[in-house]
């Protein structure tokens, strides 16, 4: 089949968009699902089937089922489903949700991420920030992320935009805590202050992986030192507020690189630190390296602590905001690796 016939695939009568295809967005615009197109240089996975601590439950349940209407009535867009993240059935069953705010397009296309990429020509959802802390109350969650796709295509990156989503939430639920998993707003400081005023508890911006591979694995406009830089300003701007990031493993790094990148992250006063396996969402995505063993997260755990960060949650299936609101329990959010 030819790409353009797989373009105009459907099913039941519903246009089904390939990986790496272009298509239309609902709002007019034009977008690559999943974030990467179709790619021939990037090689087959190496290691056969994942290993048994990589098998994930299939999401069910009817707590997961009511998450997913409420997303839906709210025309919400979640991490969860937009990355593919492996938890989701875990973490909708136990009534919580990463709300994706400012839309599921992303301006950037690093060679990780499943979400899709394109230019939404500054649109936004004026009902958003509302919208956004109604779901919270429907949800009756007492811990939210917030996180968003990157928006160069906006002035300010969508910084207000998100500020606002903030103090929605907190105005319509006082007694909710937020976390703010944030894009890097391009290095303008004033637009990070801009999340950091909007009363939060928690600012997270994502390193993603050590220096020596932050490109290809990163867009090009990301880099290593801009993302310590936000994270540094953000401490320093308002020091109660905490600070954290995560790293992916599997894509090539060494350990005395990830020990470097823990002592540069401590550096710059991060706080929380997660550590997971990266997983291929695509083949048009780089390939898995090698499968990091739950005895070896452990070991990066012990690491982490020792350098002093407050909580470092560490095992294979871990991403960014998983079991976030048991970070402070300080004993690896209850995860057995």
């Amino acid at each position: 089949m030819s790409n353009e016939e797989k373009t105009k695939a459907t099913f039941r009568g519903i246009p089904v968009v390939q990986s790496g295809q272009k298509y239309q967005t609902e709002v007019g615009f034009t977008a690559i699902k999943n974030g990467v197109k179709v790619r021939r240089d990037t090689p087959e996975l190496k290691h056969g089937s994942k290993p048994k601590w990589l098998r994930a439950k299939m999401p069910s349940g009817a707590n997961f089922s009511g998450v997913r209407q409420t997303v839906k009535e709210h025309r919400l867009s979640t991490v969860c489903e937009e990355s593919m993240c492996p938890n989701i059935g875990e973490c909708w069953n136990n009534g919580t949700a990463t709300i994706m705010v400012m839309g599921s397009v992303c301006t950037r296309a690093c060679r990780f991420c499943a979400v899709d990429t394109g230019n939404p020509h500054g649109w936004l959802d004026p009902e958003e920030p509302l919208n956004t802390a109604r779901a919270v109350k429907l949800m009756d969650l007492k811990y939210i992320v917030i996180t968003s796709v990157d928006r160069d295509d906006l002035p300010d990156g969508g910084a207000e935009h998100y500020a606002a989503c903030v103090r929605e939430i907190k105005k319509m639920n006082p007694e909710t805590a937020v976390e703010a998993l944030t894009p890097d707003f391009n290095g303008v400081m004033s637009n990070v202050e801009k999340v950091v005023d909007s009363g939060l508890e928690v600012f997270a911006q994502n390193v993603e992986t050590v220096k020596r591979l932050t490109h290809p694995v990163r867009d090009p406009r990301a880099s290593y030192e801009q993302t310590l830089a936000v994270l540094a300003h953000a401490k320093k701007h308002r020091p109660e507020v905490l600070t954290k990031t995560s790293l992916m493993l599997g894509l090539g790094e060494q350990d005395h690189e990830i020990m470097q990148t823990m002592q540069d992250l401590r550096e710059v006063g991060v706080d929380i630190l997660t550590l997971g396996q990266y997983l291929r969402p695509t083949p048009n995505h780089l390939a898995v390296e090698r499968y990091v063993t739950p005895d070896e997260f452990e070991l990066y755990r012990a690491e982490g602590l020792e350098k002093g960060f407050l909580e470092v949650v560490a095992g294979p299936l871990v991403r960014s905001s998983y079991r976030a609101d048991q970070v402070l329990q300080k004993n690896n959010v209850g995860i057995a690796v």
